[in-house]
């Protein structure tokens, strides 16, 4: 079977957890792109409210970051009258069709998923069954909407091919009923496209800035660590002074990067926040101290994300307008996840 996505529309699909900070790793690696892809693709942006309950949330924090994450879409440029905006919770057919993928997924391939090994660590016994299984829900996420292409960090890239292991077991365990009910596109007549992963940039994996061998993330215990969409031009001046660095100046070749995570993580953020390739910003930087290159860094990212704060702030005192985006997103994804749900039970053999 083809791994290609021939016969079904393209789309995009992609999310964000509202379990943290939306930080400048979030509009790098993936907001930016989000904003970029709704010019040439349909889009279909969730907040994944779903995925973030996999472990104890405080229902109070959780509503909040779900709106700030869709304050952060809205501030960035994502238009919610041309593409859907809406969070997981409020479209029933993703956790339902998860359940079905449960039963089509292999535990081997979920044993093998680095993530749940990295988050459940040494005290795997008393991680949630949600945290385990929640590949399956990402594969639901995707494939309800029959998604052709995912924006996605480097860290998510194996749970993408799980999705697409799934899709493509899917299609082939049910290819005879696929086809008596005349459900199949492309050549091969299948149900679920395998979707192609986007990964592009410089900066998809932004790393800590206090340890340049650690992603940026919102778990992290000092704030130091990281830009968020919500500190003020102060805070990110501040943070960008503060980076960890070496003592030694820019180099011309990229090359004189690979033992410098800090130093390489900066230049890629200040690629990424540009639109310039790595190796321009260092022939642009080469020789100079970080004296000089951390002004020209935090003027580029208060130049960038201020704008985005602002607006983002705007929207967050308006709570009811962001709330009846999310509502008429999840509407408008209903109507395409529940065609594809009513399928999938016709497919197993459920009687409706």
């Amino acid at each position: 079977m083809t791994t290609a996505a021939s016969g079904f529309e393209p789309r995009v699909f992609s999310g964000i957890q509202p379990s943290g900070n939306v930080h400048l790793g979030n509009y790098l690696g993936a907001i930016k792109r989000f904003v970029a892809m709704q010019e040439s693709h349909n889009c279909v942006y969730c907040v994944v409210d779903l995925h973030a309950v996999t472990v104890w949330q405080d229902p109070i924090v959780l509503r909040q970051k779900t709106r700030e994450v869709t304050a952060a879409f809205l501030a960035a440029g994502i238009d919610p009258s041309k593409h859907i905006v809406f969070n997981q919770s409020q479209v029933k057919e993703h956790a339902e069709l998860a359940w079905l993928f449960n039963c089509v997924a292999r535990m081997g391939w979920l044993s093998r998923m680095t993530q749940f090994k990295d988050k459940a660590g040494k005290n795997r016994e008393n991680a949630s069954v949600g945290l385990f299984a929640y590949p399956s829900l990402m594969a639901a996420d995707i494939l309800a909407y029959r998604a052709t292409h995912v924006p996605v960090g480097e860290d998510q890239k194996q749970h993408l091919e799980l999705t697409r292991d799934i899709a493509q077991k899917f299609n082939m365990d049910f290819a005879g009923e696929i086809d008596r009910l005349g459900l199949g596109l492309g050549p091969d007549k299948a149900y679920f496209p395998l979707p192609e992963p986007l990964i592009t940039g410089a900066a998809t994996r932004v790393m800590s800035l206090r340890d340049g061998s650690k992603k940026m993330s919102s778990s992290d215990a000092s704030d130091l660590s990281r830009l968020n969409l919500t500190d003020d031009v102060d805070e990110l001046a501040k943070k960008v002074r503060k980076a960890k660095t070496d003592a030694n100046p820019l180099p011309e070749s990229l090359d004189d990067l690979v033992d410098r995570p800090e130093a390489r993580n900066l230049i890629n953020i200040y690629s990424g926040l540009s639109d310039q390739a790595p190796q321009d910003v260092l022939t642009e930087f080469a020789g100079a101290d970080f004296s000089k290159f951390k002004p020209a860094l935090a003027d580029l990212a208060v130049a960038t994300l201020s704008p985005i704060t602002l607006e983002m702030r705007r929207l967050m005192d308006d709570t009811d307008h962001v709330d009846a985006v999310l509502r008429h997103g999840a509407e408008q994804a209903r109507v395409l996840a529940q065609p594809v749900l009513r399928d999938v039970k016709a497919i197993f053999g459920f009687v409706s």
